[in-house]
């Protein structure tokens, strides 16, 4: 991180230099980690600039120039989601820098980053990848600003975005550039994606594109940025067309027109294998974050630093979710044995007290899941593989995953594994032993699930299972934790505002709720990340995958009255509820019954609450610095007399 630890090396240069947006933790939750090790392992010198100042190229050339090129990221997170809200309000933390500190990254930090790197040193190779860069691969809309947005390659003017997870991709780019070829000549690469300038024709493409300057059938044309940002039609579609061409094994390369411009994306990167897995989780990580931030805590790292990732991936295929957009819907595992090798680990970390805080992935109970068909995967177009209906050739069989389990909560030195990722629970409920095995010994008194909605439209649009699946769950559980001698909790999680959830249907939520004594604490606001088929049914009105129109929450005050009905039974909420009850006739849901969802009085706390909110409405406002503290021209707030 530091130009003394390079000559602490006796190294005159480096090869590759990461800059990221966050904190540098060596732990293999951390993609620098990851990427870094691999490149280290194929034998190339690595630093790492984290979180460096941005109006300025100084700390882009504090390690030098890399030999072979800048790997650009904006870390674990899209930056705009590290920075605001739901309601686009800025954060207050950040949980990936020390202390908690929020500030010290820029808005859409990829593009950013790569200018910097040029400006440090011109003419040098700059590759960007992780979730911002992948996401915002091809034409995207860009929530923060409601516009649609070219591809991050003409913002960041960066030679090649590798998307995905990449461990294998960036060392390909590393040992192809030390070859000696060019950046050009990695256009073949999969994984990859770039843009062909306005000079430079088709026949610029890999010789197996070229057919007389019209792509071959192995290549789709998208609608043009120009189009998808004036249609919504064609914006709808060319969504489809990105999730339709996700399985690496079938996927076409895609291309975009941008003007007189192309961006080209090649077709997925494969799978890692097992053996793959393990030669990625199996690095010598210090487990721990760079000793430059001394005893400031990264939230992040404290979060997850006993927790084991036991595979990644995700068949589920949530239009909501960027997790299969990112890391594919192939489910990648780990070997029971570099699991057991990893948990062995622990017990000669510092300040570990025999408490595994989690062990699972994306998905807690898809350790090993795959196609058991593989000729039927090679060929299949299915975004899920468990919606409407689990596919009758998915593998769910639960057995490796109990075991594994088994093995590791009996380890002499492991006092107690839980899982804290999210479970299947349409999966879940095909192994009752499971179930059995997780109230016995993985849970603490809490179970968190995410069931998302109740009305069967929304878990539609949501490819969730239907709502009756979670009761079920429920009560599997419940009487596997009495069987245990537990008194166990499940907590569920819902997200308000979502494509096709409109007042009726929040309703129809709140109703489910009440009925079923649940009061979620935790609510999540959906928030469009780029890519995602959902953020393309909040832009377009459209349901991508149907073209059929869909039901949408656009403004803020839409969002703040599905929040309040999701969280009905809190006091500051009783008038927002009532008024919407009023509003769309179901004033038979307020009252002293059973089934009201409010009384028909006001508790004294709802009173006193709309009073403090009537005052700190009509309170002086400090004025906000945002994530450009001591910006010029910021000035001290004044008010004036009275006001």
């Amino acid at each position: 991180m530091t130009k003394g630890e390079v000559e602490l090396r006796g190294w005159d240069e480096l090869d590759v230099v990461f800059v990221t947006g966050d904190a540098y933790v060596d732990h293999p939750s951390f993609a620098m980690a990851i990427l870094g090790r691999s490149l280290e392992a194929a034998g190339f010198r690595v630093g790492i600039v984290s979180q460096p100042k941005w109006n300025t190229a100084d700390d882009f050339r504090a390690l030098g120039k890399p030999r072979l090129f800048f790997a650009v990221s904006a870390g674990n997170m899209d930056s705009m989601i590290n920075h605001y809200t739901a309601n686009k309000k800025p954060r207050s933390d950040d949980a990936y820098s020390p202390g908690g500190e929020s500030g010290r990254r820029p808005d859409r930090a990829v593009a950013v980053y790569a200018q910097r790197c040029r400006e440090a040193f011109p003419g040098s190779t700059v590759v960007i990848g992780g979730v911002e860069a992948s996401l915002r691969r091809l034409a995207h809309f860009d929530y923060w600003s409601e516009t649609v947005k070219p591809s991050v390659l003409v913002s960041s003017k960066a030679d090649l975005v590798i998307y995905g997870m990449a461990e294998e991709q960036i060392v390909e780019v590393a040992n192809r550039l030390a070859d000696g070829e060019s950046v050009k000549d990695l256009r073949d690469m999969r994984g990859a994606t770039y843009i062909l300038g306005k000079n430079e024709s088709l026949m610029a493409m890999p010789r197996h594109m070229r057919q007389t300057g019209t792509p071959r059938d192995d290549t789709k044309e998208m609608p043009s940025f120009e189009l998808v940002k004036e249609d919504k039609t064609e914006f709808a579609r060319a969504t489809f067309i990105v999730h339709h061409e996700s399985n690496p094994f079938n996927g076409r390369r895609l291309i975009q027109k941008h003007g007189d411009r192309l961006v080209v994306q090649n077709p997925p990167p494969l799978p890692l294998s097992t053996s793959g897995m393990d030669r990625v989780y199996d690095l010598p990580y210090a487990r721990s974050p760079h000793p430059l931030y001394g005893d400031a805590k990264i939230p992040a790292w404290e979060m997850i630093k006993n927790s084991i990732t036991i595979m990644r991936g995700c068949f589920g295929g949530c239009s909501f979710c960027s997790i299969t957009a990112h890391q594919g819907r192939i489910i990648q595992s780990r070997s029971q044995e570099s699991i057991e090798k990893e948990v062995d680990l622990l017990k000669e970390t510092k300040g570990f007290t025999g408490v595994i805080s989690d062990i699972g992935g994306p998905t807690a109970n898809m350790y090993k899941m795959r196609c058991t068909k593989p000729e039927i995967e090679a060929k299949c177009h299915r975004q899920s593989c468990v919606h409407p209906t689990i596919c009758k050739l998915l593998g769910t069989d639960h057995g490796p995953l109990r075991e594994l389990m088994r093995t590791v909560r009996e380890k002499d030195h492991v006092k107690k594994v839980f899982v804290a990722s999210g479970i299947r629970t349409d999966l879940a409920q095909l192994d009752k032993g499971y179930v059995r095995d997780l109230a016995k010994h993985h849970v603490g008194g809490i179970l968190k699930v995410a069931p998302e909605h109740a009305h069967p439209d929304v878990l539609k649009a949501m490819r969730k299972p239907p709502v009756d699946d979670f009761d079920a769950f429920i009560k599997v559980f419940n009487k596997a934790s009495k069987k245990a001698g537990k008194r166990q909790y499940i907590v569920p999680y819902f997200i308000a505002s979502h494509p096709g959830s409109g007042v009726e249907e929040m309703v129809e939520l709140a109703v489910y709720l009440k009925r079923s004594g649940l009061r979620p604490d935790a609510v999540q606001d959906f928030i469009p990340a780029p890519m995602d088929m959902a953020t393309a049914m909040y832009y377009t009105g459209l349901d991508p995958a149907t073209m059929k129109p869909i039901k949408i929450a656009r403004n803020l005050n839409d969002r703040k009255m599905q929040r309040a009905l999701l969280q009905f039974f809190k006091p500051e909420n009783y008038f927002a509820v009532k008024n919407i009850l009023k509003d769309i006739g179901r004033t038979d849901l307020i009252g002293d019954g059973c089934e009201s969802l409010i009384p028909l009085n006001p508790p004294r706390e709802a009173v006193l609450a709309r009073r403090r909110q009537s005052q700190s409405s009509i309170a002086p406002k400090k004025r906000s610095s945002g994530y450009r503290p001591h910006r010029k021209g910021w000035k001290k707030p004044t008010h004036k007399k009275g006001s």
